[in-house]
């Protein structure tokens, strides 16, 4: 380990409490990019303001440190602002492209569900390490890391009066979108317009894209990740009367939409999540060295135990299970819009039912969405029902797989051994979610190698109500985002 990087680490050890601190000025904001109320709205605006504030305390001159206007989404609704911040300019040195979200998911019932921390937006700091708060694994644990692996060098670079960009062994460029728990409205049209520019302007350069939105397979070890599903998202739309009717009245006496949606959403997947035929057609079964790869990962149906709380999984095989989180597309069906939350007997006029499909392999949101309709359609008119049943499509992203033998990831895996230690080599996994700008940014890149090198733990519960992030990840995630970049710098691109 060289000096540089021993100063590295007894900094980060000394300024833990700071570094939690830093999570929790970041929690405050409520940035929630679903709310689209002008207050709402105006919170996750001025998180990307703080956040460009926080960046410019680092970079060498003021233009250094930009908000893009992306635009409106919508009259009168303006999107966040993209918050790019560029360190370092060396031709000697490798150029990184660190993507991150400042954005959050909404917090509706938090308070119920978490009487010690009732307020989703106060960083609750618990005995056993466990930092609780919206946001706190999801996406901005992860860029505080990186705020903190630049503070950790403007002090080794202030003990050496030198600047940072020269301290720092590689160039990096910073990119934070506040729209990615939104579909990332906006963004694709600026990276394809800054992309399509000679210089490649803000992309010009970067050898290789580091994107932090992830998480561990596991609890107990780390990963790194090569592969994300897509997704294609849609609502079933059925329309009966006029007007909700009471059960006694009218009850066998109409087509219900209610029962109409139940029996559509039962055709399209089974309790042993398999899906209808011609979406689970599209996908080859798995060869016997896909299934080796599969087995040598480090997990135990007591892993997805441990994440779910009861015993739910569809397999005893972990294989089984970890391929259905990767290999495998999943339909999901996320409610029902226009039912009744309370005790009532009425009979609901206008529903609608929401599911997505997780995309594997050669599916593109355009073949799945074809398929769908057809298969919804024929399912429907097999019920006769009079009443109207249409079908939306609300957003989508293409899967995605990269070079996992590449030297950014020979990096990125030398750096976590380096902290972790051998014993705790990373697992190389293939996502169960989606982050479509993953693609967009590989492309904008002209092929360049793309990792997501994960920060939490797979029990950290993004986007549910008890959102947390282990302060050992927080800290220990810290210096592997630092020692990869020197780990990047070491590498021999051939």
């Amino acid at each position: 380990m060289s000096d540089q990087v021993s100063q590295f680490y007894d900094y980060v050890d000394k300024h833990q409490d700071d570094f939690v601190k830093r999570l929790a000025d970041a929690v405050l904001w409520p940035s929630i990019s679903s709310d689209k109320t002008p207050q709402g709205r105006q919170h996750v605006i001025n998180m990307g303001r703080w956040l460009h504030s926080e960046l410019a305390k680092f970079v060498a001159k003021p233009e250094d440190a930009t908000l893009v206007n992306l635009g409106d989404q919508e009259p009168n609704l303006k999107l966040p602002p993209l918050v790019l911040a560029r360190i370092g300019s060396a031709a000697q040195k490798k150029t990184v492209l660190v993507y991150s979200h400042y954005d959050v998911q909404p917090v509706q019932g938090w308070a119920e569900a978490n009487l010690q921390n009732p307020d989703a937006f106060i960083l609750g700091i618990e005995s056993d390490g466990r930092l609780i708060g919206r946001g706190s694994t999801d996406d901005k644990g992860p860029i505080m890391g990186w705020l903190n692996v630049l503070e950790a060098h403007q002090s080794i670079a202030t003990s050496l009066d030198r600047p940072l960009e020269d301290v720092l062994p590689v160039n990096l460029r910073f990119m934070f979108e506040g729209m990615e728990e939104s579909s990332s409205v906006g963004l694709d049209d600026w990276i394809n317009n800054e992309a399509a520019k000679p210089d490649k302007g803000w992309f010009n350069g970067v050898n290789c894209a580091c994107i932090t939105d992830n998480y561990w397979l596991t609890t107990h070890r780390p990963a790194l990740t090569y592969g994300l599903r897509g997704i294609a998202y849609f609502s079933i739309n059925i329309k009966g009367a006029t007007n909700d009717l009471h059960s006694g009245s009218f009850g066998r006496m109409v087509h219900e939409p209610m029962t109409d949606m139940v029996k559509l959403l039962a055709k399209l997947v089974g309790t042993n999540g398999v899906i209808f035929k011609e979406v689970e057609d599209m996908v080859p079964p798995p060869t016997a060295a896909e299934r080796a790869d599969y087995a040598k990962l480090d997990y135990k149906v007591s892993d997805l135990r441990q994440d779910i709380g009861n015993p739910v999984e569809l397999s005893e095989d972990p294989v089984e299970l970890v391929m259905g989180r990767m290999r495998y597309p999943s339909l999901s069906i996320h409610g029902i819009s226009g039912a009744f939350t309370t005790i009532t007997t009425a009979i609901p006029h206008d529903i609608s039912g929401r599911f997505s499909i997780r995309l594997v392999g050669k599916q593109t949101p355009k073949d799945v969405q074809a398929i769908v309709t057809e298969f919804l359609n024929k399912e429907f008119a097999n019920l006769k029902s009079k009443n109207v049943m249409s079908i939306s499509y609300e957003s989508e992203g293409m899967p995605w797989v990269g070079d996992k033998n590449h030297w950014n990831f020979q990096a990125a895996d030398a750096a976590t051994r380096a902290v972790h230690g051998d014993n705790l080599a990373p697992d190389y996994t293939r996502e169960g979610g989606s982050i479509p700008i993953t693609l967009t940014i590989e492309q904008a890149l002209g092929g360049e190698n793309v990792l997501l090198l994960p920060m939490g733990r797979s029990d950290d519960g993004a986007h549910s109500l008890h959102e947390k992030l282990d302060k050992d990840n927080y800290i220990k995630g810290t210096k592997v985002y630092g020692t990869y970049l020197y780990e990047l710098a070491k590498i021999n691109e051939s």
